[in-house]
């Protein structure tokens, strides 16, 4: 984890220090700070909402919550903000505690100094599994945060909700009853069917391998992957990669395609897709033009995955489907 640590006093200075030394002998990666007069704590907060994933401040817990105010976009991508007094008698996590793992960093800490770590989240306070944080550890996106909330909330309830599992292995947890619930249910799929009150988290393990003419616009893209996926039953938010050959890495529309969607892209020279392992349908014309008889199914293999069927082609578009599989 990225953490940023900031102090104010001397007393805080010395407890950032130790602090960071053991959470960098602990696997993270931490730098300390000691505020200085003249210092814009404005300016220090903002750089560190875009680098860190977790910012700690070793003072009062309202300057925490004042330098971060301006900067709050969403929990679900906010660094972890915790305050700690400066004798570190008390670790308290602000935000992010629960998807963003403050809760977890802030009882690391608080095993560091001696203290005690103040979670307040009813889901961790209660001891009951947190769907959130649960999709968060294992790279699945939630399809509905309100019914996300409700999914809490019913456990809170004493209710029982449903679990469902087609893809991966993860078994219903406690709390949970096996199949459909009488009111909620949580299915882990890569489907882009929907059911009522169903909560889908649904895995970022689907690859579209993308072969293209230059020039292809981003609306002509964005059809020939809606009838690819929809092909398959396969949800849009499954898409966790978007793989082609490097001629293409600043191909316009594939780029504002792939940015709209979060998609991150995966280049591959001729040479290693010409590597890659499988029964591929070869194009003379493409090896000429390439160096390479097939750009889409090889570099959707290279990116990790199984192919499902074959190459699908559309004018001056080629596009493949594999996936991870969860091990």
């Amino acid at each position: 984890m990225k953490i940023a640590v900031i102090s104010f006093t001397g007393a805080g200075k010395e407890l950032a220090g130790r602090m960071a030394k053991k959470l960098t002998e602990n696997g993270h990666y931490c730098q300390a700070t000691a505020w200085e007069k003249g210092m814009s704590l404005s300016e220090w907060t903002k750089m560190q909402f875009s680098q860190q994933e977790a910012l700690i401040f070793i003072g009062a817990a309202g300057i925490a919550v004042r330098a971060s105010a301006p900067f709050l976009k969403d929990k679900m991508e906010d660094p972890a903000v915790m305050a700690v007094d400066e004798k570190g008698r008390f670790v308290i996590p602000l935000l992010s505690g629960h998807v963003g793992g403050g809760n977890r960093l802030a009882l690391e800490i608080a095993a560091i100094t001696g203290g005690q770590a103040a979670i307040t989240t009813a889901t961790d306070v209660n001891g009951l599994f947190a769907v959130d944080v649960f999709a968060a550890e294992h790279g699945m996106v939630l399809s509905d945060r309100e019914l996300a909330k409700q999914v809490s909330a019913s456990l809170l309830e004493g209710e029982r909700p449903g679990w469902i599992c087609d893809w991966g292995d993860f078994p219903a947890p406690k709390g949970f009853r096996p199949g459909n619930g009488e009111k909620l249910t949580v299915w882990i799929t890569l489907s882009d069917l929907d059911q009522q009150n169903c909560l889908k988290l649904i895995p970022r393990a689907a690859v579209l391998g993308i072969g293209c003419r230059r020039g292809t616009s981003k609306e002509a893209l964005e059809q020939a992957v809606a009838a690819a996926l929809n092909k398959y039953r396969i949800s849009p938010l499954a898409v966790g990669t978007v793989a082609t050959i490097d001629r293409k890495k600043d191909e316009p529309g594939l780029r504002e395609m792939a940015v709209e969607h979060g998609w991150p892209i995966v280049c591959y020279t001729a040479e290693e897709l010409e590597r890659a392992e499988g029964d591929f349908t070869e194009s003379p014309f493409v090896r000429k033009t390439v160096g390479t008889g097939n750009v889409c199914q090889r570099a959707a293999v290279l990116a990790g995955g199984e192919l499902i069927g074959g190459r699908m082609v559309f004018p001056g578009i080629t596009v493949a489907v594999s996936l991870r599989r969860n091990t």
